[in-house]
C-alpha cells in the first residue's frame, strides 16, 4: 500500500545576514515534525529555503561592495551550512533567485493581471523597509512599524495592487469551516479580528524605487514585490507551472500539509498567501502554524541590542544534540520560550547527563560488572516490572498524539518520563543489592534486560528529535532502533547480545560559571578583532576664508622619486619629488614616525609649490606636502593626500 504523503515547509530565511537561533528553532522545529511524520510512516516532502529579493538586500549589498547576487549566495550558503550543522534532514532547499522560481513567478503576476486580480495604481504611506511593508497611519504602533518596532519613512510610488477584498468573504469561510487551517487558535482569532473583519486593503505587489527582485515581465521597471514572490516558493519548489505543465512532484504533494512558520509573519501566511492561491485556482494548504518566539533572557533577539546567540556557537559548547533538545523541549506550544546560557547548562546538566546519559551509563555498567556485558533475559519478574513495561509501552501513542497535534515539547516530556521511569525503576529493585546474593542473580539479569529493554524503545522515539544521540545509544547497546510499531511490543532485544565494554559519556556535566568565563572570553576576542575605532577630527575653523587669499595656493601633483630619513631628526624625511619642472624638488615633512621611506617611493601626493622655502637640519625644503590629520581611540594618525597615479607631475590641482 502506497505510504500517505505529507508536505511540509518552513518560512524561507530572508539572507539579509546569518540567522540567529531564533531563526534556527524554526528549521530544527520542522525537522523534528518531519522525522516524526517519516516514523509514523507518511511519504514526507520537508522543503526550506532562502527569501533573497528586495530593497534591504539591496542596500546591504550596496554597503558590502558587491552585487546583490554575490551577497545572497555568501548569505543562502550561510544559511545552508547552520541547517546543515543541526542535522536538518530537508528534502529541498529553494532560492527565490533560482531561474524556475523567477520564471513563474512573471507567469503568476501575468496570470493575475489578465484575470483582473492586479491593477496599477500609486501607492502613498509610511514604509517599513526591513520588513518592505506599507502601512497606514493607523496601523502603525506609536508611529513605527507594527511588526518590528522600527521608523517608517512616507513613500510615494506607481505600483500594482492586488484586489484583496474579491477574496476576503471566500476566505472568511474557509477559515470558519476549516478550524485546524490555522493554528494555535489565538493566531487564528488575531487574523479574524485585527484583518480580515474590519475589511481588508488591497496589497502592494510591486516596486520601481529599488531593481533587486523579479522583473515584471510586461512592465520591466516594476519588480514583483517581496509577498508575491516569497511565497509562491511553496509551490514553484515542487515543480508548479502557471501554464498548467506542473510535475508530478508538485500534482502528488499540493496542497501542503502544513505551513510552519514564525508568529511574526502569520498574517501574510493566513491571508495574503491563500489569496493568491484562490486567484491562481488552487487548493489552500491545509495548516499553518504559527510558532512562537525564542527570546533571549532580554527581549527578542536583535543585533541592535547586542543578545544575538547563534547555533554554531551554541554547538561549540553543548553538542548538536543539546541545542536540539533545548530548543524543542523548552518552547511552549502557543508563548515564547527563553534561552540564556545559564538555561542551557541547567537542561544539559538535569535531563541529558542526570536523567539519560547517568541511565545508559548504569545500565551499561551493571551489565557488565554482573553478567561481563551480556544481557539475558531469565523471565524472573516481580509486580515492580508490570508497571515499568505499562510506561515504556504506552509512550509511543503518547508521543504520537503529542506529535499530530504539533505540540513537539510535551512529546519529548513523554520520552524523557519513559527514561525518568528506568531510573525509578533502578533505585526500585537496587541491582547492587540483588548482585550481592547468588540466588538473585536470574532476577538480577531480568532487571538489566528491562532497562535495556527500556532504553531502547525510549532512544527509538527520542530519534525524530534527536537523531545522534538516538544512534549512539542503541550503538552502545550493540542493537538498533526500533520502528514505532516494535516500540509497542516488549522484549524484542535479543536474550543473550553483549554491550559495549565501556559506556560512552553522552553528556558531561558542565560547570556554568567555567562556560559563562568561556563566553565572555570569546565575546571579548570577537569585539577586540571587530572593533571600529573611534576617530576624532580637528573642528572646522568658524572664521571664513576669501576666495582670492585661498586661489594663491598652488597645488601641485608630485611623485616621489626618492624618499629617505633625515640623519640626527627623529621626525623628518627627505623627499626627492618630480613637479613637472624637469628639476627636482626637496621637500622634508615631518613624517617619520608615520612612514617607512621605502613605502612612499613611486607615490603620486599632493604639494603646495609656492611656499617661501625654510631651511631644516641645514637642508632648504621647498614647499610642503599635503596630510590629513585625525585621532583614533585618542592617539594622532598622520596620512599622506595621495593621488591616482594617473595624474602626471606638475598636474595643478583647483
Amino acid at each position: 500500500m502506497a505510504k500517505e504523503k505529507y508536505y511540509m515547509t518552513t518560512a524561507i530565511a530572508y539572507t539579509s545576514g546569518k540567522p540567529h537561533i531564533g531563526n534556527t528553532y524554526e528549521i530544527v522545529l520542522a525537522d523534528a515534525i518531519a522525522r516524526y511524520k517519516r516514523y509514523q510512516g507518511y511519504d514526507v516532502f520537508f522543503q526550506t529555503g532562502t527569501d533573497e529579493h528586495g530593497q534591504k538586500i539591496e542596500l546591504k549589498a550596496q554597503d558590502a561592495g558587491v552585487s546583490p547576487q554575490e551577497f545572497v549566495d555568501g548569505v543562502a550558503a550561510q544559511i545552508k551550512d547552520i541547517w546543515d550543522l543541526m542535522n536538518t534532514s530537508y528534502d529541498k532547499f529553494i532560492r527565490t533567485t533560482d531561474k524556475d522560481h523567477e520564471e513563474q513567478v512573471q507567469k503568476m503576476f501575468k496570470y493575475m493581471y489578465e484575470k483582473g486580480d492586479i491593477y496599477k495604481g500609486y501607492y502613498e504611506g509610511m514604509y517599513c523597509t526591513p520588513c518592505e511593508s506599507f502601512f497606514t497611519e493607523s496601523q502603525l504602533v506609536d508611529g513605527k512599524c507594527p511588526d518590528c518596532g522600527r521608523e517608517v519613512q512616507p513613500a510615494k510610488e506607481e505600483a500594482y495592487f492586488f484586489k484583496m477584498s474579491k477574496y476576503a468573504d471566500r476566505l472568511i469561510e474557509h477559515i470558519n469551516t476549516h478550524p485546524e487551517f490555522i493554528q494555535p487558535v489565538s493566531r487564528k482569532n488575531e487574523m479574524m479580528n485585527n484583518f480580515l473583519l474590519p475589511g481588508l486593503q488591497d496589497l502592494c505587489v510591486s516596486r520601481t524605487s529599488f531593481t533587486w527582485g523579479v522583473p515584471v515581465d510586461f512592465d520591466p521597471k516594476h519588480v514583483t514585490y517581496v509577498w508575491l514572490d516569497a511565497l509562491t516558493n511553496y509551490i514553484t519548489g515542487i515543480g508548479y507551472d502557471c501554464d498548467g505543465n506542473s510535475t508530478e512532484l508538485f500534482n502528488k504533494n499540493w496542497p501542503a500539509d502544513l505551513h510552519l512558520i514564525g508568529k511574526d509573519i502569520i498574517r501574510f501566511h493566513t491571508i495574503y498567501w491563500p489569496i493568491f492561491l484562490m486567484s491562481l485556482d488552487l487548493p489552500l494548504p491545509k495548516q499553518v502554524f504559527g510558532h512562537p518566539w525564542l527570546l533571549q533572557g532580554d527581549g527578542k533577539m536583535s543585533k541592535s541590542k547586542g543578545n544575538v546567540l547563534y547555533a554554531d556557537e551554541l554547538v561549540d559548547f553543548f553538542g548538536v544534540d543539546g541545542v536540539r533538545y533545548f530548543v524543542l523541549h523548552e518552547m511552549p506550544f502557543d508563548n515564547d520560550g527563553v534561552i540564556t546560557w545559564e538555561l542551557m547548562v541547567e537542561r544539559l546538566n538535569s535531563d541529558l547527563a542526570n536523567t539519560l546519559g547517568n541511565l545508559v551509563n548504569r545500565t551499561i555498567s551493571m551489565s557488565n560488572k554482573y553478567f561481563d556485558g551480556v544481557v539475558t533475559n531469565t523471565g524472573v519478574s516481580e509486580e515492580v516490572d508490570e508497571d515499568l513495561k505499562a510506561v515504556v509501552l504506552g509512550t509511543a501513542d503518547k508521543v504520537s498524539a503529542k506529535m499530530d497535534q504539533l505540540r513537539v515539547a510535551d512529546a519529548m516530556t513523554e520520552i524523557f518520563a519513559l527514561f525518568k521511569r528506568c531510573n525509578k525503576y533502578i533505585d526500585e529493585t537496587m541491582p547492587w543489592a540483588l548482585a550481592k546474593d547468588e540466588a538473585k542473580k536470574d532476577r538480577l539479569a531480568t532487571v538489566l534486560y528491562n532497562l535495556v529493554e527500556g532504553i531502547t524503545i525510549g532512544a527509538s522515539l527520542l530519534e525524530s528529535f534527536m537523531p545522534e544521540t538516538a544512534q549512539k545509544v542503541v550503538a552502545q547497546l550493540n542493537t538498533t532502533l526500533r520502528s514505532l510499531d516494535e516500540t509497542k511490543t516488549f522484549g524484542l532485544y535479543p536474550s543473550g547480545n553483549k554491550v559495549v565494554e565501556k559506556p560512552e559519556i553522552l553528556f558531561a556535566r558542565l560547570d556554568v560559571n567555567e562556560v559563562l568565563e568561556k563566553v565572555a572570553a570569546k565575546r571579548a576576542a570577537e569585539e577586540a578583532a571587530n572593533h571600529v575605532p573611534t576617530v576624532e577630527i580637528e573642528s572646522y575653523e568658524e572664521a571664513n576664508l576669501d576666495f582670492e587669499t585661498f586661489c594663491k595656493s598652488d597645488f601641485r601633483a608630485v611623485k616621489v622619486k626618492e624618499c629617505s630619513e633625515v640623519k640626527k631628526s627623529k621626525k623628518l624625511l627627505h623627499f626627492v619629488l618630480d613637479d613637472g619642472t624637469g628639476t627636482d624638488r626637496i621637500i622634508l615633512s615631518g613624517i617619520r614616525e608615520f612612514y617607512n621611506p621605502e613605502e612612499l617611493v613611486g607615490k603620486t601626493l599632493l604639494a603646495v609649490t609656492n611656499l617661501p622655502p625654510r631651511k631644516m637640519m641645514g637642508i632648504e625644503s621647498c614647499g610642503m606636502l599635503m596630510s590629513a590629520v585625525h585621532k583614533v581611540d585618542g592617539v594622532e594618525k598622520l596620512n599622506l593626500v595621495m593621488l591616482d597615479d594617473a595624474i602626471p607631475a606638475g598636474a595643478k590641482l583647483c
